[in-house]
């Protein structure tokens, strides 16, 4: 996903893209202080969100809005301003939203949740958790494929215990449940920790997990997951719901049953 940012104030520009990459952090995204710049860039590469103040010198937002509308007609459009007086007129080029000056995280993320034309997540973000139904990890839509069928097992538990880290002796517990715990074991889930990350790292995105001396996680802000969004109360994400969490393990029952309570 890209997402555009457009303030001439530089300080009020950071400020913007710093909450962008909190709230957004697999996002792509790009900031100007000057509107030419910016549909200069947008004109070639198509974006899902533009985040743009209004009252500028020149060129002002509501000029930018109608000429990105222009190239992408549901692009969703969030003006930030620190005026009010320009909201009839802005209405114009039907806005996704606006965030009010001085910027926060929670106005972005707010936005983001409650976008106009929602985003495809699955195809544009670096990584995308399915867990309702079965369990599938996507890198920009695609899905990831593993040396070894547990490698899978291994980061949907990562990814259900919500950013929680566990060591060697639990990971047995959980994933071989039937089997008692030995070396042989904890030599096998070693290899399957490298084969996780090795092929995360190829989809550039090992620094999702968090592997520590006294146990591994995923850091769950970089990762685009279903149920993480449900639990907040995104839109997309609870109408993505149909009853189902990762179906395939049987782990994965009392982070079910949770949802279920939850819908």
């Amino acid at each position: 996903m890209r997402v555009l940012a457009l303030d001439d104030c530089e300080a009020a520009l950071k400020l913007m893209s710093g909450c962008i990459a909190e709230v957004l952090p697999s996002a792509e995204a790009f900031a100007f202080t000057k509107p030419s710049k910016l549909l200069e860039f947008a004109k070639d590469n198509d974006c899902e969100i533009a985040f743009l103040d209004i009252q500028m010198w020149g060129m002002n937002g509501l000029a930018v809005a109608k000429a990105l509308k222009d190239f992408y007609p549901k692009i969703n459009i969030i003006f930030v301003t620190a005026h009010c007086e320009y909201a009839s007129e802005a209405f114009e080029v039907h806005p996704s939203g606006y965030v009010l000056k001085p910027v926060s995280c929670g106005a972005i993320r707010r936005e983001v949740e409650n976008l106009r034309h929602p985003v495809d997540l699955k195809n544009t973000a670096r990584i995308y958790a399915q867990t309702f139904g079965n369990f599938e990890l996507f890198s920009y839509g695609v899905p990831i494929k593993f040396k070894y069928t547990k490698t899978k097992e291994l980061i949907a538990y990562l990814i259900d215990r919500n950013g929680a880290a566990i060591n060697m002796n639990g990971l047995c517990a959980v994933l071989w449940e039937e089997k008692q715990d030995s070396a042989n074991l904890k030599a096998y889930l070693r290899k399957l920790i490298r084969d996780l990350i090795m092929t995360l790292r190829e989809s550039g995105a090992d620094d999702i997990v968090l592997k520590r001396h006294n146990g591994i996680s995923v850091i769950t802000d970089r990762i685009v997951c279903d149920a993480y969004g449900f639990m907040k109360g995104v839109p997309w994400c609870v109408n993505a719901y149909f009853g189902e969490y990762m179906a395939q393990y049987s782990w994965a029952e009392i982070t079910a049953a949770a949802l279920e309570k939850n819908f």
